[in-house]
């Protein structure tokens, strides 16, 4: 196994920038504003020496309640996990009493900790680091986060004692990536927890929790995942202007890369909550992105039997471009429904990686033909002829023949209907391409004439007109 780097400090000390540099990524959201982070977030360090490096939340050790503290028990839950701590201080404000707390904290937990004085470029390295020693820490060492100085040597110490080549560990790439994606508050983060069967990420009663998309591996009946925590997505209208919208901004952008980076989507909705016109925006991104989808409908534990009877109607109206997708009504917090969403993510991943046979193809495209040819467009009327897969994730079949730039967008989605019940695609959007056959003829045109060339055809026509006659 490769080991497990922690990063844990007071909040806004660099914990995060450091995190993007170790592992060459800009995975975690990096701005002034303290508290930014709040869940763990994992990262395969590049290094000289294979380790996975663990990004925290600020360490308020000494909040009992409120967001603050389920930051703390994060920290700590990595601090479990850790085999070596980096406790990150700042050199340009000094000592904090708040330093002097968590440095008693993680004496307790008998991890190796190596403390660093980040922000100290520009500046005297030992004069900085010196006032540190009184945390009894060891060594202070000076570093920059922002510009790298000094990283290079912390970590040489940090994993001096780890061999330098591991055995492979047997986890194949090949595994479901699943994006929880949703409106704030809806519960994504409790079905991250359910699903994984501990409290990997922040589940609190407050919209915006989750500020950055959080990647957590589990395995369930041998079979390995990958969960994308996401951040909630409002009406762009809702979004402020400060410091914290600017966050915002930056959160929902990481929600769509999330989306295009993820084999299946998870799309989240309360059931208390009408199905609004973002869900169906949300809905049409995952669309156009070509993913995978299931749709669970959270919190369903708490409606009566009318209430029910009308939201599946409003589905059925606001969502009608899902058909291909299964819907699931679902309560996160009490664990009711999680093992057919599961299900349904196998079922969509298979789909959208299904590898289709060309003949196969073929044999369904002239099946469907005979059954119902193209309209005729123009003087010509369409004639596809034999069909292959065009790549997957999601499955695109490219259809050829000859003036199929005639095929009209509903014989183009008849003929997916046609392809999804054949192969039996459920969970994932289908692509058909139309790519005509190219005239064997187009190269045999004559080349535009030349002035003379088209003087001497004008005279054989005059000279036609009068032997023969018009």
């Amino acid at each position: 196994m490769k080991p497990t780097i922690v990063l844990v400090g007071r909040p806004n000390v660099g914990k995060s920038t450091l995190f993007n540099r170790l592992t060459r990524s800009r995975d975690a959201l990096v701005h002034d504003l303290p508290g930014l982070t709040r869940d763990r977030h994992y990262g395969h360090g590049r290094l000289d020496k294979p380790c996975l490096i663990v990004d925290t939340g600020g360490f308020e050790p000494v909040v009992d309640s409120g967001i603050l503290a389920e930051m703390a028990r994060q920290t700590l839950q990595a601090v479990d996990e850790a085999d070596a701590i980096v406790f990150l201080v700042d050199g340009r404000t000094g000592v904090a009493p708040q330093d002097k707390m968590i440095a008693d904290r993680l004496r307790r937990s008998g991890r190796p900790i190596f403390l660093a004085v980040n922000k100290t470029e520009g500046m005297p390295a030992e004069v900085i680091a010196a006032e540190f020693f009184e945390l009894s820490l060891g060594q202070p060492i000076a570093i920059s986060g922002a510009h790298g100085e000094g990283v290079r040597e912390l970590m040489a110490q940090v994993l001096a004692n780890f061999p330098d080549e591991l055995p492979d560990e047997m986890v194949s790439d090949n595994h479901p990536r699943i994006a929880i994606i949703g409106r704030p508050n809806v519960g994504k983060s409790t079905l991250v927890n359910a699903l994984v069967g501990e409290e990997r990420v922040i589940a609190f009663d407050q919209p915006g929790t989750t500020r950055d998309s959080i990647e957590v591996e589990f395995e369930r009946q041998g079979r390995h995942y990958t969960l994308i925590d996401t951040a909630g997505v409002r009406r762009k209208g809702r979004i402020d202007g400060d410091a914290l919208g600017a966050i915002e901004k930056y959160s929902v952008i990481k929600t769509l890369q999330a989306i295009e980076e993820a084999n299946v989507c998870v799309l989240v909705l309360d059931a208390h909550q009408e199905i609004s016109d973002q869900d169906a925006h949300l809905a049409g991104f995952i669309l156009e992105a070509g993913r995978a989808l299931v749709v669970a409908i959270n919190k369903w534990d708490g409606l009566d039997g009318y209430a029910r009877d009308r939201l599946k109607l409003e589905l059925g109206r606001r969502l009608v471009f899902l058909s291909f997708a299964r819907f699931h009504y679902i309560s996160a917090l009490h664990g009711q429904g999680l093992g057919g969403v599961l299900k349904s993510v196998n079922e969509a991943y298979a789909a959208a990686m299904a590898k289709l046979p060309t003949p196969k193809l073929t044999d369904i495209l002239q099946s469907a033909v005979e059954r119902h040819a193209p309209h005729k467009s123009g003087l010509f009327r369409p004639k596809p002829k034999y069909a292959h897969q065009g790549g997957s994730n999601p499955p695109i079949i490219v259809v050829h023949g000859n003036h199929l730039e005639g095929i009209s967008k509903d014989y183009q989605r008849y003929l997916e209907n046609t392809f999804r019940a054949a192969f039996d695609l459920q969970g994932t959007p289908l692509r058909v391409e139309f790519k005509a056959n190219e005239n064997p003829y187009e190269a045999k045109k004559p080349k535009s004439m030349t002035q003379r060339e088209a003087n001497k055809a004008r005279r054989e026509r005059r000279h036609r007109r009068k032997t023969f006659g018009s």
